[in-house]
């Protein structure tokens, strides 16, 4: 029994089941008031959107991407021969995670700030995204179709395309890069986490761009802030706690005359 096929159909749907069990755990975690970026009740009473919405956005989008992932394994085809005899030394791996990570970073800091230039795309399309003035887990990919597809799901395909990576390799890094999403969007600071060990690209930094005064800067997305920092956009904030319990990312910088 060839292991190709199930390769591929897990690399299309364990990103997916990974996203929903892990913004489930997250919104559980949320009821912590004390590692918050915002007060829970900002999320019904500042944000434009209702959940329910949200959800409807994200399975439509997740649809899409897995009908592309599909076609995009039809169309590389299947390597299993190839697959079974090559290395799969620790460096190739590693050497593909980099890779694809690096791709998937450029790709989408290009498109996300010309989102945010680009008046008409960011009315129409990207603003959808910024409806969620106060980011929650699940809410990580709400977006417009159009900017699920050129953002995720094409910057995805170039990802695995140009790393090189098989399709059982593309398993783990989509539901890496997927946890990692969700933790960007989580709106806690939780002690501990290794994302904000290893990434400064995390909850707070990207919680500065969901806010007014934060929408010129920040665009970096999911891993590294390095075309932030190269491209000047980057937003330097501190983290401070507030009296009422849990913590607030404030910019270091006055932007208001920008």
């Amino acid at each position: 029994m060839g292991f190709g096929i199930s390769d591929e159909l897990l690399g299309t749907i364990v990103p997916i089941v990974v996203y929903w069990v892990y913004s489930g755990i997250y919104m559980c975690l949320g009821s912590l008031e004390s590692y918050r970026l915002h007060p829970g009740s900002d999320e019904d009473e500042k944000n434009l959107v209702s959940k329910q919405t949200v959800v409807k956005g994200v399975l439509l989008q997740q649809t899409v991407q897995a009908l592309v992932a599909i076609l995009l394994f039809a169309v590389a085809g299947s390597d299993d021969g190839a697959s079974a005899q090559q290395s799969t030394s620790f460096i190739v791996l590693v050497r593909q995670f980099v890779t694809a990570m690096v791709v998937l970073d450029t790709w989408q800091y290009f498109l996300h700030r010309y989102m945010h230039e680009n008046k008409f795309l960011y009315r129409h399309v990207h603003s959808l995204h910024h409806r969620l003035v106060v980011p929650y887990a699940f809410g990580a990919l709400y977006n417009h179709p159009v900017e699920g597809l050129l953002g995720d799901t094409i910057g995805g395909a170039l990802s695995f395309l140009l790393s090189g990576m098989s399709p059982r390799t593309s398993i783990f890094f989509f539901s890496f890069a997927t946890i990692k999403t969700v933790d960007d969007h989580c709106g806690l600071m939780l002690p501990g986490n290794p994302f904000h060990f290893f990434f400064r690209n995390n909850s707070a930094y990207h919680d500065i761009h969901h806010q007014l005064y934060g929408t010129k800067y920040n665009f970096s997305q999911p891993f590294f802030v390095m075309w932030d920092r190269i491209l000047g956009t980057y937003m330097p904030y501190s983290l401070e706690k507030r009296a009422e319990g849990g913590f607030e990312a404030r910019p270091r910088k006055d932007v208001k005359d920008d």
